[in-house]
């Protein structure tokens, strides 16, 4: 299987161009199915996800292919509306197909997605969502079965700003007759870039980015382009390794408002942070200090993705630091690891108590989840000796080249490839 092996102990010093978001491209991937011509989509990280989802759109019919940072699709061929559950398996926002098959074909049937492990998250919204704009879904065998007509505009009012249902809300409205309201949206910055990518197709969509969208569908165009939003949790995750390694690192091709809950904890930690238009120049050194409590919440809150990148750089905190996660309850998976690296974490619920140590060592560690994996890199930049992580395949559906973006700026860390072992349970 393949591992991660970084010495640390070294500062960071160079420029590191920040990768496309994750979190926009997935959804815009499925949308743009939507329109039965042909999408390209630049600044598409190379990441697992972003595979799964192009093997999903090849099983639909579509033609998809990523050449470099660009991705083109052409759906004008799609034929088929089900998702097998071999690939839903692969990745949990799998289920942000839905809305757009359904609008595109009248119904559809997937399985239960996969995913990190990280506890419940409400697949009910999504359902719930398609219901209000006349789908009829039943379950059977773990299948979900969807039908409709034309799907009709309708009020969505959500329970909760559940980043997912939102999209699936607003992808399947764009496919939809007459106007669709989505009350207790996400607000999330990838909301917003899907609401422009949906535009550009030919859809009208209003208050993407606040918590009332509006959506009306259209007719959707045979060509569209569109440039994905930076990566604000790959910029977090590259803030949180300077602030372990130290050093003097300019990100670029970031997005500094979309940051701002970010850096404001990491200025708190004694980070000096320099924006200045799409970069971003990070230099720290020392102990960081401890910012206090970070409470993880919707955006423009602290976002629970930065939570373990940002818990790792703090773990040579010069006093104590109170994580309280409010999104998952089982974000804190990595905390076993670690403390395998002399880490001191007292989890009470969803409270981590961190308390800083002066120094960190080496160990074998083992990535639990996409997040979690981030964290013990950070960490591994911080400690003292070599340390050896595994199941990076976890950290592969986010990140892209990690190891050689560290290596390029000083790090010591590189990438040993080998036959990645998978059980046909696991949810990745």
């Amino acid at each position: 299987m393949s591992t991660i092996k970084i010495t640390g102990g070294r500062a960071l010093s160079g420029q590191i161009r920040v990768q496309g978001a994750k979190n926009s491209v997935l959804p815009i991937m499925a949308a743009s199915i939507l329109s039965g011509g042909e999408t390209v989509i630049h600044n598409c990280p190379r990441l697992t996800d972003v595979e799964a989802a192009i093997s999903i759109l090849r099983h639909l019919g579509c033609r998809a292919e990523l050449r470099g940072s660009t991705a083109y699709i052409d759906s004008s061929a799609m034929t088929r509306w089900d998702i097998p559950d071999v690939l839903m398996r692969r990745m949990r926002s799998s289920v942000i197909f839905l809305g757009a098959i359904l609008a595109r074909c009248h119904e559809a049937r997937l399985s239960m997605p996969g995913g990190c492990e990280l506890g419940p998250r409400p697949i009910d919204l999504h359902l719930s969502a398609m219901e209000r704009l006349g789908a009829e879904i039943t379950e059977r065998g773990g299948d979900l079965n969807c039908r409709a007509g034309r799907l009709t505009g309708g009020r969505i009012d959500l329970a909760i700003p559940s980043v997912g249902a939102t999209e699936n809300a607003m992808i399947a409205a764009s496919g939809a007759g007459g106007v669709t309201l989505i009350t207790n949206a996400a607000r999330e910055p990838e909301i917003r870039d899907l609401g422009d990518f949906l535009t550009a197709m030919g859809a009208r969509v209003h208050g993407a980015g606040t918590s009332t969208v509006t959506v009306e569908g259209g007719a959707f165009r045979e060509h569209t382009e569109h440039t994905v939003i930076p990566d604000r949790i790959a910029a977090a995750t590259y803030i949180a390794a300077l602030t372990a390694a130290g050093g003097d690192l300019t990100l670029t091709g970031v997005d500094n408002r979309d940051l701002s809950a970010v850096t404001e904890v990491f200025r708190a930690m004694g980070v000096e942070l320099t924006p200045s238009g799409d970069t971003l120049r990070v230099r720290a050194s020392g102990r960081p200090n401890p910012p206090g409590t970070v409470v993880t919440k919707p955006y423009p809150g602290f976002p629970t993705d930065a939570q373990p990148p940002l818990m790792a750089a703090a773990l040579r905190a010069a006093g104590t630091v109170v994580f309280v996660e409010t999104i998952f309850q089982n974000r804190y998976r990595h905390v076993p690891e670690l403390a395998r690296m002399g880490a001191d974490i007292r989890l009470d619920g969803r409270v981590a108590i961190v308390q800083g140590v002066s120094a960190l060592h080496g160990a074998r560690v083992e990535a639990t989840d996409l997040r979690g994996g981030a964290a013990l890199v950070v960490a591994a930049l911080a400690a003292q000796g070599e340390t050896e992580i595994t199941q990076v395949r976890h950290i592969d559906r986010g990140y892209e080249n990690i190891t050689d973006e560290l290596s390029s700026v000083g790090a010591a860390a590189e990438r040993i490839d080998g036959k990645d072992e998978t059980d046909g349970n696991e949810r990745a």
